[in-house]
């Protein structure tokens, strides 16, 4: 009687010392102890696994005297939480025995290391062998079907749970609004949502999540303003959420409010603020967010330091993108890649051909979009042979296989040099077919280089393939009132009004003190209204004395000479350098996001006023940044 109450409390007290996290002085009770039963083993075994010692553990339950289900249970728990999960699948087999838990810490191992599909063919074969599920197996099992959008089977299980009686739990509750939701039966989800009397945040985050994916963004919001409790998971999808939809403008909006309710924010979340940022031009505010990254030392890691060199690349501020992928510790070819197209863009094409020189001896393997930044290098520059040998070492030495984007570089890099024949030739001989943008990209070569023959039959082609393209319909007006044909133009605009076609304004985006100021083509809404066109006045009196002459040849129109004028002072680029111009003093450099090409004539004046009024102008385009800099440009006019 005494001896059993003795092991009896020895057991309580390994076990006391085990669950509350006290390890050694279970492990010094434990050998201290004369009389060892299965109860201390799996007592100080739990407690091991409790604090995730793999080794220790291994060593405990391998010095066991006899192996029992509850001793192999906790282990695969473990391996399967640390990542082991071959072993935690060869000690399943050797199992004599399986029963409920062990299939579902089998099941469980499989979810939590992303192995989906594992997960649900161990389900399967434990419905055939008939062993009852309970509800950790049936929420791992959700989380797979959440994951390949498999609702059919999510149905099924929903079903199941319903049959067996264990839907009210709130963890199945959550695990199905979450299926359905990932799934995008937003419905069945709401359903639930509704039905639901113990909601918690993972039900709210599910939801919202859920809208977001079926592109309800407002819905979304609706729910997260309605939340009594967010978290970052909340904050987080609904601010990525903003941004996956091009709303840019809110997801920074959110982010403000997040950093005034005091909420820190995690990786997810600053990587799509930086890239509102980058989207935004809102240069100020992405430096703003990385140095609260390193004020609050968070780690940069691969896919936070690329959207950071990817950020200031854009922003045309190419030592502040050194500086990140110097200070990064893991430079994966995400990086390396932003480094190459970020310098080719900025007009610096012989250092990204070193870099990506160097990337190869540093022995990362360029991958399909390291070529297309490097295809895209030498088209900046006109490099024809230097992009012929490097489409060619792609399939040849790198064992590569160009896809159509490559194929379309090089169109656009022959395109660009004047050599529209061979252009075309590459595009008839395409392995595969070309796209509307290989063809739209010997199409601009055409207007660039004045073969009107080749442009209307190239762009007529194009209107045929995507007759609810207004870039072609414009080009190939322009191409036509290039020859004074305004009948043509006419026909072309009247095929635009009759299926719906409509140009998309120049746009131009520039920050001054915080705030992204958005331009139009002719734009007369904005407050300081007056103040711009006193300047665009100061700007067309000082350029004149430089001798500047209007490209009226721009305008499409079939207007007097005068009018051309106005017309080409208005476009948006120009608005944004005089708003510039009265905002920000120099040495700040004055930059500027354009949705589209910038015009021969906005590339004239640019140049002329960084010389003139002694400023720094980086314009960003459609194709490629623009650095203007005392009446020069970077890309040096071939563009």
């Amino acid at each position: 009687m005494g001896f059993d109450s003795d092991v009896y409390v020895q057991n309580t007290l390994i076990n006391m010392y085990a669950v509350c996290g006290n390890i050694s002085n279970a492990r010094k009770l434990f050998d201290e102890s004369p009389v060892l039963d299965s109860v201390s083993w799996n007592s100080i075994l739990a407690g091991y696994v409790q604090i995730g010692d793999v080794e220790e553990a291994k060593l405990i339950f391998d010095r066991m005297p006899e192996r029992n289900v509850i001793a192999s249970n906790s282990m695969i728990v473990l391996f399967g939480r640390m990542g082991h999960v071959i072993e935690a699948c060869r000690l399943f087999n050797e199992m004599p025995e399986k029963g409920m838990v062990s299939w579902s810490a089998l099941i469980s191992c499989y979810e939590q290391n992303e192995m989906y599909d594992e997960a649900l063919v161990a389900f399967v074969q434990m419905n055939a062998n008939g062993i009852m599920v309970d509800e950790v197996v049936v929420v791992s099992v959700l989380s797979a079907c959440a994951r390949f959008s498999i609702v059919k089977m999510g149905k099924l299980i929903h079903g199941l749970v319903v049959r067996i009686g264990i839907d009210s739990y709130v963890n199945l509750h959550n695990a199905l609004i979450h299926m359905y939701s990932s799934c995008g039966e937003i419905i069945a989800a709401q359903r639930l949502f509704n039905a639901g009397y113990l909601l918690d945040q993972i039900s709210w985050n599910s939801m919202i999540s859920g809208y977001l994916k079926c592109g309800s963004v407002e819905i979304a919001r609706a729910l997260f303003d309605s939340m009594p409790v967010k978290d970052i998971v909340s904050w987080s999808a609904m601010i990525s959420g903003y941004a996956q939809h091009d709303q840019f403008s809110e997801t920074l909006s959110l982010f403000q409010e997040m950093q005034l309710e005091g909420i820190r924010p995690d990786e997810t979340t600053l990587v799509s603020i930086i890239s509102a940022c980058t989207r935004l031009a809102a240069l100020d505010q992405g430096k703003w967010v990385h140095v609260y990254i390193r004020k609050n030392g968070l780690k940069v890691n691969s896919i936070l330091g690329t959207t950071l060199i990817d950020m200031y690349m854009k922003c045309g501020c190419v030592d502040n993108a050194f500086e990140v992928f110097n200070g990064m510790e893991e430079k994966g070819v995400s990086s390396w890649n932003s480094l190459v197209i970020g310098l080719a863009v900025n007009g610096l094409v012989e250092r990204s051909l070193d870099m990506f020189s160097e990337m190869k001896k540093c022995g990362v393997v360029p991958n399909e979009i390291t070529f297309m930044g490097v295809l895209g290098a030498c088209r900046h520059m006109g490099l024809v042979d230097d992009g012929r040998r490097h489409f060619d070492s792609m399939i040849n030495e790198h064992k590569r296989e160009p896809n159509v984007k490559h194929y379309g570089c090089m169109v656009d890099l022959l395109g660009r040099a004047g050599l529209l024949k061979e252009a075309e030739e590459l595009i008839e001989n395409m392995p595969m077919a070309p796209d509307v943008a290989t063809w739209g990209a010997l199409l601009g070569a055409c207007k660039k280089h004045g073969n009107n023959e080749m442009g209307e039959r190239v762009g007529r082609k194009l209107i045929e393939l995507q007759p609810d393209h207004d870039g072609f319909h414009v080009l190939l007006s322009n191409i036509y009132a290039s020859k004074g044909n305004w009948d043509d133009v006419l026909e072309i605009r009247g095929m635009m009004m009759q299926q719906g076609v409509v140009k998309i304004p120049g746009c131009s985006l520039i920050e001054a003190n915080g705030i992204v100021h958005e331009f139009l083509a002719g734009d007369k809404t904005h407050p300081q209204i007056n103040e711009i066109e006193e300047m665009l006045n100061e700007m067309a009196k000082r350029l004149k004395m430089e001798g500047y002459a209007p490209h009226t040849n721009e305008v499409s129109l079939d207007i007097d000479e005068e009018e051309k004028e106005t017309t080409l002072f208005r476009h948006s680029e120009k608005l944004a350098i005089s708003f510039g111009l009265i905002t920000t003093s120099p040495p700040t450099p004055i930059r500027i996001i354009k949705n589209l090409r910038i015009c021969n004539d906005c590339h004239v004046v640019a140049k002329l006023i960084s010389k003139v009024f002694g400023r720094e102008i980086v314009v960003r385009d459609r194709h490629r940044f623009h650095h203007f800099n005392q009446g020069s440009c970077s890309c040096m006019d071939y563009w």
